[in-house]
C-alpha cells in the first residue's frame, strides 16, 4: 500500500482552505483564501475543455496582480456561481481591490463535471462557495470533499466501473525556508500513477473487479473492444493551485502555474486531453523574505502537483 505523502498547502505562510459538499449531490466547493491584501497571482490551461473565471486577467501584462482567493468546484459550468458567494463573504471582510467607490474581490475560479455522479439538479451555488469560506482554516481534509466530491479518475476504458478521485494536497518545506503547497482536484478522464513508484493508484475496474488502465487499452496490452468510448468534451478535469510563501513577478506566478503541469503529467496518464479541462492556478503570498533560485522553486512546484494527485487518490480508498 503507498503512504499518503505529508504536508498540505496550508503549510504555506498565508494560504488557508474551506471546503463545504453536498452529500445528496455529490458535489461541492474548496476555496483557496489569501491574506488580506491578497497574493500574486496567475494561473495556466492546458486542458481542451476549461470552465473558468478571471484567468484573461491572471496573464502577465494584464494590470491586476492580486488574487484575495481562487475557488475549484464541481457542477461544471453551472459551479462558477459559488464564485460569487465568495466574492460577496471578502466583501464583508473588508478584502479586495480598493475602486474608491467598492471593494471589488479577485476571485479566479475553475470548475469539474461531476454532473454524473449523485444529482445533477443541485450545485455548487453562492451559498456552497460562503459556506466553505467560513470553514477555512489551516489544515483539511482530503479524499471526497469540497471539489472532489464527486470526482472519478479512470473514463477511457468502455463498460469498465471508474474508480474514486477526490480532493488532494501536499507540499515541502524547502532548506531556504520557502514552503511550496499545492491542491488538486481530480476528476481526470485518465488513470492516476504513484509519482515516486510509477505504480498505478487509480484506474477502471472490470465488473469482476479486475483492474484495467487505459494505457493498456492504448497500447494494446490488454483485449480491446472494437470502439473506445471517448467522453463527452469538458466531461472531465483536474483543477488546483500551487502556492509559495516567497516573493515572485506576476511573470514568474504564471511560469509556477504552467510547470506544475508537469506534475500532472508525472501522475495522471493521459492528461490535458481534448475531454479535459485541466487547469492551475499559482499563488505567491510574500510571507518569506528570503531568495531561493527559481529553477528549484519551479521543480518543487511540479513535484508538490504529483504528490496531491496521489493523495487525492490515496485519501479517497
Amino acid at each position: 500500500m503507498v503512504s499518503m505523502y505529508p504536508g498540505d498547502i496550508t503549510k504555506v505562510h498565508g494560504i488557508r482552505v474551506g471546503q463545504s459538499e453536498s452529500e445528496t449531490a455529490k458535489t461541492g466547493v474548496t476555496v483557496v483564501l489569501c491574506k488580506k491584501d491578497g497574493a500574486i497571482a496567475g494561473g495556466s490551461v492546458r486542458g481542451a475543455a476549461p470552465g473558468t473565471r478571471e484567468t484573461d486577467l491572471l496573464k502577465p501584462g494584464n494590470l491586476v496582480e492580486r488574487a484575495h482567493a481562487v475557488v475549484l468546484a464541481g457542477g461544471s459550468a453551472f459551479g462558477l456561481d459559488a464564485a460569487g458567494g465568495v466574492m460577496r463573504y471578502l466583501e464583508q471582510m473588508g478584502r479586495g481591490l480598493d475602486m474608491g467607490d467598492a471593494i471589488v474581490p479577485i476571485v479566479p475560479a475553475a470548475v469539474l463535471y461531476d454532473l454524473a455522479v449523485g444529482d445533477a439538479k443541485i450545485r455548487p451555488d453562492a451559498a456552497m462557495g460562503r459556506a466553505a469560506c467560513m470553514s477555512a482554516r489551516k489544515g483539511l481534509e482530503q479524499g471526497r470533499h469540497g471539489a472532489g466530491a464527486g470526482a472519478t479518475v479512470g473514463k477511457l476504458v468502455p463498460g469498465a466501473v471508474p474508480q474514486a478521485g477526490g480532493i488532494g494536497s501536499a507540499s515541502i518545506t524547502l532548506q531556504e525556508g520557502i514552503t511550496v503547497g499545492a491542491i488538486m482536484a481530480v476528476n481526470a478522464v485518465g488513470d492516476v500513477y504513484d509519482p515516486s513508484s510509477g505504480s498505478v493508484i487509480g484506474c477502471a475496474h472490470l465488473p469482476d473487479g479486475t483492474a484495467i488502465t487505459a494505457e493498456s487499452l492504448l497500447w494494446g496490452t490488454a483485449p480491446a473492444p472494437q470502439h473506445i468510448r471517448i467522453p463527452a468534451p469538458g466531461s472531465n478535469t483536474t483543477i488546483g493551485v500551487v502556492a509559495v510563501d516567497c516573493k515572485l513577478t506576476k511573470a514568474q506566478v504564471n511560469r509556477l502555474a504552467d510547470v506544475a503541469h508537469d506534475g500532472l503529467a508525472r501522475a495522471i496518464r493521459p492528461v490535458h486531453t481534448q475531454m479535459d479541462g485541466d487547469t492551475i492556478f499559482a499563488l505567491a503570498t510574500e510571507q518569506v523574505d528570503r531568495e531561493i533560485n527559481f529553477v528549484k522553486l519551479c521543480a518543487a512546484a511540479a513535484e508538490v502537483t504529483a504528490r496531491a494527485v496521489a493523495n487525492a487518490i490515496l485519501a479517497s480508498r
